[in-house]
């Protein structure tokens, strides 16, 4: 019962006029970037944090998730239409997406990509509503030394699931953790790595860096590429899929809600790992496994299933352990700073419509997002024609103008500037700029917690281990580092993110 009364609860804040509208432009945002090349989620939030500032605090996180889930949406068209995938959880679908329209099955492979995501993204909203009051329960028993050791395991996992090398992804997440500490110590006062500088007593601006990371070192990457898109426009003529393809879909969207829904929860993996595991789940059980890079329909159910599912259960960890899984999850952490809101399980108990709100709110964007997708699917095309040349002016203008309304503080435009050199840089070197982000977040966090927890156990650094939640996440994190160095989990790590390269 209390289940039904606290989305009776959301259902009251989401249906509100002013929430359906952040709503409406949230998902409409998300599938207007997921289907443009090149600018990303990440991005977008990271440029629409500063409009946060003036709006209320449930309607601000409302739009931003939309954002987030409607990019899943908006990558599909991309990678089933010109083989771009517009989100990298879509890397995946192009691969049989993009076969199925150079055949001219280009429609049913869009239907049956949004059926799917709504399906999956209705069953993850109930999963969310089922496993986040549990897990905040147990999260308020959690001390300073448990949340320490939790917020390692989320660095760990971030490192064993990025892409390409383990050494480089430890070396991001340790330039994000010295990033993090930049600024004022709170508990001495002392000044720590500004060099003279007074603007960096405050620390880093979170809204410069990661639009400089996430912005402008995407601009300047995008423009590099500058080969000519094949869109398949005359192939979409009809949407409705065959009633075998119907069937052959029905299996792997189920399977890939609820492999998104458990391994979108993990710290790192979210909707990329869902989106592949259930393409390789599906190449294993499905009797048309030579089909698959061929045209295969269960390749583009299953995976885009998978993502969206995998996308909305990244919120789990976030919303009630106030633990980023990913970088964007990273993000609405950032938006809730800036609101004053304290991210952790207290959010449930002293802002459930807040949060309640937010659940509700996901299955009525998803509901959305399949209205008014499929009608606007000529609209999409069109929008792919459109030169990058044409749009990255307007991108870096919003991205300036965004930086300085933060605190009018023109030395946060070079801020911005430093980053994107920096993390176009990354790119260049094979470097993810995704660990540096939750290093730079979770920074502060795990020194304020290592910190408390020495002073109440009067440095004993014993406390990690005695106390017995705190030690099973260490040995959760010292036998993921133990699997990694295995050679043979090691291979075969590098095959996987081999195998997406192509796409």
């Amino acid at each position: 019962m209390d289940a039904l009364a606290n989305l009776a609860l959301g259902l009251q804040v989401a249906v509100t006029p002013e929430n359906l509208l952040y709503c409406l432009i949230g998902v409409l945002l998300g599938t207007l970037i997921g289907v443009l090349p090149g600018i990303g989620s990440s991005a977008t939030i990271a440029m629409l944090l500063p409009i946060t500032f003036s709006l209320d605090p449930t309607s601000a996180l409302i739009m931003l998730a939309g954002i987030y889930y409607g990019s899943q949406y908006g990558g599909s068209t991309t990678a089933i239409l010109v083989n771009i995938p517009g989100e990298i959880s879509s890397v995946v679908t192009a691969l049989d997406g993009y076969q199925m329209a150079r055949r001219g099955r280009a429609g049913p492979a869009l239907a049956v990509a949004a059926v799917g995501s709504f399906v999956a993204g209705c069953f993850t909203t109930l999963v969310i509503a089922v496993a986040a009051p549990p897990l905040a329960e147990v999260a308020l028993k959690f001390g300073p030394a448990e949340y320490f050791s939790l917020m390692v395991l989320g660095l760990i996992s971030a490192t064993v699931l990025a892409h390409g090398s383990v050494l480089k992804a430890i070396i991001m997440i340790l330039v994000g953790l010295l990033i993090g500490i930049v600024g004022t110590d709170v508990n001495t006062g002392t000044l720590r790595f500004t060099f003279g500088i007074p603007e960096l007593s405050d620390g880093v601006s979170i809204i410069a860096l990661f639009m400089g990371m996430f912005g402008i070192a995407e601009v300047i990457a995008n423009l590099e590429h500058t080969g000519k898109r094949e869109v398949f426009t005359r192939a979409v003529k009809s949407l409705m899929p065959s009633r075998e393809e119907i069937r052959r879909s029905v299996r792997p969207i189920l399977r890939g809600a609820g492999i998104g829904s458990v391994l979108g929860i993990l710290p790192g993996g979210g909707s990329i790992l869902s989106a592949f595991t259930s393409y390789m789940v599906e190449k294993k059980l499905s009797r048309h496994a030579h089909q698959f890079g061929k045209g295969a329909i269960e390749g583009v159910a299953g995976p885009e299933s998978a993502n969206n599912a995998g996308a909305q259960a990244s919120f789990i960890p976030m919303l009630t352990l106030g633990i980023p899984s990913n970088v964007v999850m990273a993000l609405m952490i950032g938006a809730m700073m800036i609101q004053g809101i304290a991210p952790g399980p207290q959010v449930m108990t002293e802002r459930p419509e807040l949060f309640w709100g937010m659940v509700v709110s996901m299955w009525i964007g998803n509901l959305m997002l399949v209205v008014l997708n499929l009608p606007l699917i000529g609209m999409w095309i069109k929008l792919l024609q459109v030169p990058y040349r044409l749009l990255f002016p307007s991108i870096l203008v919003f991205m300036a103008i965004g930086v300085y309304s933060v605190s009018n503080n023109p030395f946060d435009l070079a801020i911005m500037a430093v980053f994107g050199l920096f993390g176009l840089a990354c790119m260049k070197l094979g470097m993810e700029p995704a660990p540096l982000a939750l290093g730079v977040v979770l920074g502060p966090l795990m020194e304020e917690n290592l910190r408390r927890a020495m002073l109440l156990s009067r440095g004993d650094p014993s406390v990690f281990l005695t106390r017995p939640i705190s030690a099973g996440f260490i040995i959760a994190s010292l036998l993921m580092l133990l699997l990694l160095s295995l050679p043979a989990l090691r291979r075969r790590r590098e095959e996987v993110f081999a195998e997406e390269e192509p796409a």
